[in-house]
């Protein structure tokens, strides 16, 4: 699927400055990821669509005591794009953060290109915050990014009952 999905996710990837060293392995990546698990710094999840794998999704930057906050990226199959599969996902992560881990705030920061994933956040009613300059590494350079959040005031009855509320009937 990844390779199948290569030039719609590329453009959105992160990656390593090359002052910092090459670009590790999809192996070494998957170890530090279960290892920030293990920690409890990172919650990786696998989005599935029809009993198949049809994307992934992150929360990561997981800190407690007075920050109560983490951040959360995902990537999502070209062939379910635009079916509310990762509007989906993102509000029951975002529920499972509120509502398990009892974190305060949830942030999402997009480039301002990306308009699938504006559209996400979108539907499901986050805030903008404003402009992250020089935000991340992404296909060779610093890319700006746009910051979208929630707290948990702002969605008493979970993210996923908002969202559903708004979506059509089928």
């Amino acid at each position: 699927m990844r390779a199948r999905n290569r030039d719609w996710l590329t453009p959105w990837e992160a990656t390593p400055p090359r002052d910092l060293g090459p670009s590790i392995g999809f192996a070494t990546m998957v170890r530090g990821l279960r290892g920030q698990a293990r920690r409890g710094q990172l919650l990786p999840f696998v989005v599935a669509y029809d009993g198949e794998l049809a994307g992934q999704l992150t929360v990561g930057g997981i800190a407690y005591g007075s920050l109560c906050s983490a951040h959360i990226g995902y990537w999502v199959d070209s062939r379910v794009a635009g079916r509310g599969v990762m509007p989906t996902a993102l509000a029951l992560a975002v529920d499972h953060c509120f509502l398990v881990l009892r974190l305060h705030r949830v942030e999402v920061n997009i480039r301002p290109e990306n308009t699938a994933s504006l559209r996400v956040v979108e539907k499901l009613g986050f805030r903008e915050e404003g402009l992250r300059r020089a935000f991340l590494h992404i296909s060779g350079e610093w890319r700006d990014h746009r910051a979208f959040a929630l707290t948990s005031e702002e969605v008493p009855g979970g993210l996923l009952a908002r969202w559903h509320s708004t979506r059509p009937a089928d």
